[in-house]
C-alpha cells in the first residue's frame, strides 16, 4: 500500500471557516485542528493532512502584501515535508492572493490550491464542504511518475480550478463565483476530474523560489467618461506611487485629453512606469490599434495584454520590489513570467 499524499491547510480566514457558536447562534470561526469532526467525509479521502491557521483568521478585505508574505513563508518552510499545500481564504480577495503567491512562490513543483466559499461550512447548504474535499483532491493527485499534477498556484471554486492569476471573482452571491475568461480551466470537476495537462503551468526549475519584498508604492486607476485629470493629480507623484495601473476602455483606450496626457507624459519621464490593461471582463489590450491607444505606444506605456486587474497589480508590487531599474521593470512588464498573460 502506497504512503499517504501528506498535505498542509492553511487557514486564513473566511467563509468557509465560519460556524454557528451554539450558546450565541453567530457565526464563528472554528478550530480547524477539529475539522474532522465538522467534515467528517474527509477521514475517506486517502490524504493525510495537517492544518496551522492564521491567529487570528482575518476577513479577506482585510488581506495585504504582508499577510501574503506569511501564506507564502508559510509554504516555503514547510515546502520539504508536504506534498502540496491548500489554502482556505475569503473569496473577496482570493483572486488578488492567487495573483500576489504566483510571483512570491516560483518555481513550484507542488500544488498551492486555494478555494472557500460563499456560505459558511457550519450551513447546511454550504458549498464549502465541496469546495474543500475536491481542493483536497486536486492537491493530492499525482500523474504515473509520482509527480504532482499541478505545479502552480491555483483557485478551486464550484468544480472549475483556475490559474491563480488569471481568475477574478465575478458574482457575490452564486456560487460560481470565479471566471477565468482569457485562459481556460486547469481542471474540472464532474463525476471524474478531468485535467487540461496542456494548460498546467511547467516550471523550468524545480526549487522553489521566494521572494516576499513586494512594493506597494502602487495606484490603480479607472479611465471613464467625463473623468477629471485634476482630481487624479495626486497620483502621478513619482516621490509616492513608483507604477499606476490603467484600466482603459476596449483595447486599451482613452480620451484624448490634453492634460490627462500631459500627466502621463511627466509621470514617465520623471521615472514612473506606467501598465494599461482593459476594463472588459474579457479580451486583451492592443495598444495602437485605435488613434485613441497609439499615443500611448509613443509615450511608453506598457500594454499589459490581457492581465486580470488582480494579476496586474501583484505584477507590479512584484518588480517593483525585485528590480532595481525602471528598464528591467518595463521589460518584464511586457512578458509573461507566471503564465498571467498571453503573448
Amino acid at each position: 500500500m502506497t504512503n499517504k499524499p501528506k498535505l498542509l491547510i492553511i487557514y486564513t480566514g473566511g467563509t468557509i471557516g465560519m460556524v454557528n457558536d451554539p450558546k450565541t447562534g453567530q457565526l464563528i470561526s472554528f478550530d480547524f485542528n477539529h475539522m474532522y469532526n465538522h467534515i467528517p467525509e474527509l477521514e475517506r479521502l486517502h490524504v493525510s493532512l495537517e492544518t496551522i491557521s492564521f491567529n487570528p483568521p482575518i476577513d479577506s478585505s482585510e488581506m495585504n502584501p504582508v499577510f501574503w508574505a506569511e501564506i507564502a513563508q508559510n509554504v516555503s518552510d514547510n515546502y520539504s515535508k508536504y506534498d502540496g499545500f491548500v489554502i482556505l481564504h475569503g473569496s473577496d480577495t482570493m483572486a488578488y492572493t492567487s495573483s500576489a503567491l504566483s510571483f512570491m512562490l516560483q518555481n513550484l513543483s507542488k500544488p498551492v490550491i486555494l478555494t472557500g466559499s460563499q456560505l459558511p461550512i457550519g450551513t447546511i447548504r454550504t458549498d464549502g464542504k465541496e469546495n474543500l474535499i475536491t481542493a483536497i483532491e486536486i492537491a493530492a493527485s499525482k500523474d504515473k511518475n509520482g509527480e504532482s499534477l499541478i505545479k502552480e498556484v491555483a483557485v478551486y471554486f464550484e468544480c472549475s480550478l483556475f490559474r491563480g492569476n488569471r481568475c477574478s471573482k465575478i458574482s457575490a452571491t452564486h456560487f460560481e463565483a470565479f471566471s477565468s475568461p482569457n485562459y481556460p480551466a486547469l481542471a474540472v470537476a464532474g463525476v471524474e476530474i478531468k485535467y487540461n495537462s496542456e494548460r498546467i503551468f511547467k516550471p523550468t526549475y524545480k526549487d522553489l523560489t521566494l521572494f516576499t519584498a513586494f512594493n506597494n508604492q502602487v495606484a490603480l486607476l479607472k479611465i471613464f467618461p467625463g473623468f477629471s485629470a485634476n482630481v487624479y493629480r495626486n497620483l502621478f507623484d513619482i516621490n509616492q506611487v513608483k507604477g499606476i495601473i490603467m484600466e482603459t476602455f476596449g483595447a486599451g483606450n482613452a480620451p484624448t485629453n490634453d492634460e490627462f496626457r500631459q500627466l502621463i507624459v511627466n509621470y514617465i519621464e520623471n521615472g514612473g512606469i506606467i501598465l494599461n490593461i482593459t476594463q472588459c471582463n474579457s479580451g486583451s489590450v492592443q495598444q495602437g490599434k485605435y488613434e485613441t491607444s497609439s499615443f500611448f505606444d509613443k509615450i511608453g506605456v506598457i500594454s499589459g495584454k490581457d492581465m486580470t486587474t488582480e494579476a496586474a497589480l501583484a505584477k507590479m508590487m512584484y518588480l517593483l520590489g525585485s528590480e532595481s531599474s525602471k528598464e528591467a521593470v518595463q521589460q518584464k512588464l511586457a512578458i509573461s513570467l507566471q503564465g498571467e498573460m498571453t503573448e
